[in-house]
């Protein structure tokens, strides 16, 4: 990968961490406006579909900067299934195999998941971005035979 490959990349991870400090902040806002109103499980499932939702837009057009399509969007929430699946064997991982305090534990596992979080969003969200990603093969010269 080229240098200016490297620094877009380092680009998109700033830019992907950034939106999902937003849509943290956006989904416990919406629960807490929401659950006043309607029961609690109610008002967090409606408001993990919301921010869902916002956290697709704010990914394809700030992150990536793409155009977002139905496919796509329908795609997506792939991402959040492998952040669960990877922070719950995470979690599990670190409690009962590590031994680490179950207060730390979801923030270890939480962090962990982000590359692979990531690497799912993009592949969903940027056309060819799996292959942008592999190396370029090196040009031996000219053969000698």
């Amino acid at each position: 990968m080229s240098s200016s490959g490297r620094k877009d990349q380092l680009g998109q991870i700033f830019r992907f961490a950034l939106v999902g400090g937003v849509n943290t902040g956006t989904f416990f806002g919406i629960y807490l406006l929401l659950h006043p109103w309607m029961p609690y499980f109610a008002a967090y499932s409606l408001a993990f579909v919301l921010a869902m939702v916002g956290s697709f837009f704010m990914n394809t057009y700030f992150t990536y900067r793409t155009r977002p399509t139905w496919k796509k969007f329908l795609l997506f929430p792939l991402t959040n299934v492998t952040n669960y699946v990877i922070q719950s064997a995470g979690l599990y991982a670190l409690v009962a195999w590590a031994g680490m305090d179950t207060r730390i534990a979801p923030l270890v596992a939480a962090v962990v998941a982000i590359p692979f979080t990531f690497l799912i969003s993009r592949r969903i969200l940027v056309p060819g971005a799996a292959r942008a990603a592999e190396p370029e093969p090196v040009d031996a010269g000219p053969s000698r035979v």
